[in-house]
C-alpha cells in the first residue's frame, strides 16, 4: 500500500459497497475469479439492513425456508430456522454463520463509509475515498448498499428541545430500549411500526399511535417450524428454489396456483380469501391474485375483504375507522403482522389521526397536536426510509466527464434493467432501482444479480475488455418499459415510497420493475446471452 499526503492508496480488481447479504454473495462468487476484491461497510459487522433494523418485533415478511441463500447445499442442510418467519436476531445470526463458514471477514473493511466514487477515464478504474481517509483504485465498483438501508431522518419543528430520549426505528440501540413504566408515543404506522406497536404496547405504560395514512396488514400467523416441516423443506430444496426463480415473486414454498378474483363467485372469493387470511403471510394473500393487482373491480373486493376484517377485530368504531385504508390494496407494500389491529384493543394505547389533528411541534415535555398538548418519556418516529435510491444518493458518484449521479438522477433514477447505469463504466447497482428488488423475494433476486454481475466480470477479462456501460438508447428504452409496465397497473393509485412519495421534494417515479422477477431474469439472460445486447464494450 503506497502512502501520499495522508491517504493512503490501494489497488483492487473490485471493490464492493455493503456487507450485507448481496455484498456477501458478491464478494464469494468473484473469489472464484481469483480477482483481489474487498467490501467497504460502515457497520461494525456484516448484516446490512439486519445489523441496524433492531426495533421490536423486526421480523421478515418471506418465510425463513426462502430468505436465505440457494447457492450453498451444505449451508441448506446445515442451518436449521426455528419459525416460520425469522426475527431480526435470527436473521443476522444467519448472516455472522454464512461470513464464518466462508471466511468472508478478512475480505470486509468495516466501519468503513464511502464519502465519493469517481470514474478515471485515463486509467479506466474507479477512485473511491472513504472516512478512514483511504483511497481505493478499482477497476469495478459494485453497489450492495440495498434499496431500504437509508432512513428518512425525523424534521419535526422543535425535536432539539425535547428533553426525554427519542428514536428512530431504523436506527435502533443496539443494546435496546428499557420501555417498561414509560409513557411512549410513536409517530408512523408503516411496516416497522406495524411490527413494534404490538411488542411496544405490551412494555410501556402507555403507548400513543400518531398515524397519518392507515396500512392493509394480515397475520403472519407465526410460528415454530415443526420437525417434519424441515425435513420436508430440506429434502426438497431444490425443488423449491427452482421455482421460486421462475415465479413473479420469487417465492416458491407455499405456492398456490395463481387464479383471478373476477373468476370465482362472490361465495367463492369471500371463501379464498378467508382461507388464505387464515394461513396468513402477505406473499399467500395477494401474490396468488393475477387480477388485484390490475384491476379496480378485483382490487376493490380484496380491499373491502380487509377493511371488513379490521372493522371486526377493533372493538372501538371510531378507532376502527381511523385504522382502515381507503386507498387501493397492494399499491404500498401490504404488511404481514403479528396482532397489529388487536393491540388497539388495550386499554393503555390510544390512536390519533394526525389528519384530523396534526403535530405542530415537539415539545419539552412530548408534542402538540394542532387540539392538545402530550407529554411523553420516549418519542419513536418509524418514519420509514429513502427508499431504492436514498443510500446510493448519499454518496458522491461521478461518472465519466464529470457527470454526477445526484444529477442524473434528479428526474427519478435511470438505469438499463437496475444493473448499470449510462454514462458510468463497470458501475453495478445490486437489486438497483428498475429492477424487480422490492416487489419479489430479496434474495431471489439479489442472488440472479450477482450471477449475472459474476459472468459479466468473467465474461469482460476472458476477452480482455476493460469498460461496460449502457447504450444511452438501451437506457431510454428500459426505462419506458418499467413505466409503461407500471402504468399498467394500480401500484400509482397512492403515495408510497416505491414512487419517493414519502421524501419531501422526490421526484415521483415508481423505481422497481413490476413485471415479475420470471419475466425479468429472462429479459436479463437474453441480453447476455446475445452478446450483452444494448450495452457498449470497450
Amino acid at each position: 500500500m503506497l502512502q501520499n499526503e495522508n491517504i493512503k492508496y490501494k489497488t483492487l480488481d473490485v471493490v464492493i459497497v455493503g456487507a450485507g447479504f448481496a455484498g456477501m454473495y458478491m464478494l464469494y462468487k468473484l473469489r472464484q475469479l481469483n480477482l483481489d476484491v474487498e467490501i467497504l461497510e460502515r457497520a461494525s459487522d456484516v448484516g446490512g439492513t439486519w445489523y441496524w433494523n433492531r426495533y421490536p418485533g423486526a421480523r421478515c415478511d418471506i418465510e425463513s425456508i426462502e430468505y436465505s441463500y440457494s447457492f450453498s447445499e451444505e449451508l441448506q442442510q446445515d442451518w436449521v430456522w426455528s419459525n416460520r418467519y425469522s426475527d431480526q436476531s435470527e436473521i443476522l445470526s444467519y448472516a455472522g454463520h454464512v461470513a464464518d463458514r466462508f471466511d468472508l471477514r478478512k475480505d470486509i473493511n468495516f466501519d468503513t463509509s464511502v464519502k465519493s466514487a469517481k470514474y478515471n477515464s485515463d486509467l479506466k478504474k474507479w477512485e473511491i475515498i472513504t472516512n478512514c481517509n483511504k483511497k481505493y483504485f478499482a477497476n469495478f465498483c459494485i453497489m450492495a448498499t440495498g434499496t431500504l438501508s437509508s432512513i428518512k431522518e425525523p424534521d419535526f419543528n422543535g425535536l432539539n428541545k425535547f428533553e426525554g430520549d427519542w428514536y428512530v426505528t431504523g436506527r435502533w440501540p443496539h443494546d435496546g430500549v428499557d420501555l417498561k413504566g414509560k409513557n411512549v408515543a410513536i409517530i408512523g404506522t408503516g411496516s416497522s411500526a406495524v411490527q413494534s406497536i404490538p411488542v411496544i404496547a405490551e412494555e410501556a405504560k402507555k403507548l400513543t399511535v400518531f398515524q397519518r395514512t392507515p396500512n392493509y396488514s394480515i397475520p403472519a400467523n407465526n410460528r415454530p417450524l415443526s420437525k417434519d416441516e424441515i425435513i420436508k423443506s430440506k429434502s426438497n430444496y431444490s425443488k423449491i428454489r427452482e421455482k421460486a426463480r421462475y415465479t413473479r415473486a420469487g417465492v416458491g414454498y407455499n405456492q398456490y396456483p395463481e387464479k383471478k378474483i373476477l373468476d370465482l363467485t362472490e361465495d367463492e372469493r369471500i371463501e379464498e380469501l378467508n382461507k388464505r387470511w387464515g394461513i396468513g403471510g402477505q406473499e399467500v394473500f395477494l401474490s396468488g391474485f393475477t387480477d388485484v393487482g390490475s384491476e379496480q373491480e378485483a382490487n376493490d373486493f380484496a380491499a373491502e375483504f380487509v377493511r371488513l376484517k379490521i372493522r371486526e377485530i377493533v372493538k372501538d368504531p371510531r378507532t376502527a375507522e381511523i385504522l382502515t385504508p381507503q386507498n387501493t390494496i397492494g399499491c404500498k407494500r401490504l404488511c404481514a403482522d403479528t396482532n397489529y389491529f388487536e393491540t388497539y384493543n388495550r386499554e393503555n394505547v390510544e390512536l390519533i389521526d394526525i389528519n384530523s389533528s396534526p403535530i405542530t411541534t415537539i415539545t419539552q415535555e412530548g408534542l402538540s397536536t394542532s387540539e392538545k398538548n402530550y407529554n411523553f418519556d420516549i418519542i419513536i418516529f418509524a418514519t420509514g426510509f429513502d427508499a431504492m435510491t436514498g443510500a446510493l444518493l448519499s454518496i458522491d458518484i461521478t461518472g465519466k466527464d464529470n457527470i454526477k449521479l445526484s444529477n442524473k438522477w434528479k428526474d427519478g433514477p435511470r438505469s438499463y434493467l437496475g444493473l448499470c447505469i449510462q454514462g458510468f463504466p463497470n458501475f453495478f447497482t445490486i437489486t438497483g432501482p428498475g429492477s424487480p428488488s422490492v416487489l419479489t423475494n430479496m434474495m431471489v433476486a439479489i442472488e440472479q444479480h450477482v450471477e449475472w454481475i459474476y459472468e459479466c466480470i468473467k465474461k469482460l477479462n476472458i476477452s480482455n475488455k476493460k469498460e461496460i456501460e449502457p447504450a444511452i438508447s438501451a437506457e431510454n428504452n428500459w426505462m419506458d418499459h418499467v413505466e409503461e409496465v407500471a402504468s399498467n397497473t394500480l401500484r400509482y393509485s397512492c403515495n408510497s415510497w416505491y414512487v419517493g412519495a414519502n421524501v419531501p421534494g422526490k421526484k415521483r417515479v415508481f423505481m422497481p420493475y413490476i413485471g415479475g422477477q420470471d419475466v425479468y431474469r429472462k429479459k436479463c439472460k437474453d441480453i447476455s446471452n446475445n452478446d450483452y445486447e444494448g450495452f457498449i464494450i470497450n
